[in-house]
């Protein structure tokens, strides 16, 4: 099999897809997270906060999808366990069925804690001269940023 030539040296491949990593981990939490709230949320806000739930998490799952396979597209394999994604992942697990408020809350900053990996992300990817990384992680950093401003926006 031919070495892979996208004009980004291993080294910053590694490191570009490590902090990816980090990325797709978080996600992977967030997602999980939202899931677990669009199930168990109850209460007057009941059905908004279901929908806008289920809005995110399907977000999510095409999000995690297109960071995973850029991570296989810079030649390195993308983790795939929970094992894994507890490694990485910066988003702390809630435990029990938390008040709707508290899961937007919990949702608002597990938003915010994305943008900030990938702000870490970003940097990377520029230094390792990888549009296509930057842009990613770019559109990712603004999605989380709204969704995160939105989810203040209920609890205020």
């Amino acid at each position: 099999m031919k070495n892979i030539d996208i004009g980004i040296s291993e080294a910053n491949r590694e490191e570009i897809a490590g902090s990816l990593k980090a990325l797709l981990a978080d996600s992977y939490t967030l997602y999980l997270q939202t899931h677990n709230f669009h199930w168990n949320v109850t209460g007057p806000r009941f059905r908004d906060l279901h929908l806008m739930f289920e809005e995110h998490y399907t977000e999510l799952a095409v999000a995690v999808d297109d960071i995973a396979e850029r991570i296989r597209t810079l030649d390195v394999a993308a983790p795939g366990t929970y094992k894994e994604f507890a490694r990485l992942s910066s988003i702390e697990e809630v435990d029990g069925v938390p008040s709707a408020e508290d899961m937007v809350d919990t949702l608002t900053r597990g938003h915010e804690q994305v943008v900030k990996t990938c702000r870490a992300a970003l940097k990377v990817a520029q230094q390792g001269d990888d549009e296509s990384t930057a842009a990613l992680v770019s559109d990712r950093m603004r999605i989380h940023e709204k969704t995160a401003w939105m989810l203040r926006a209920i609890n205020k």
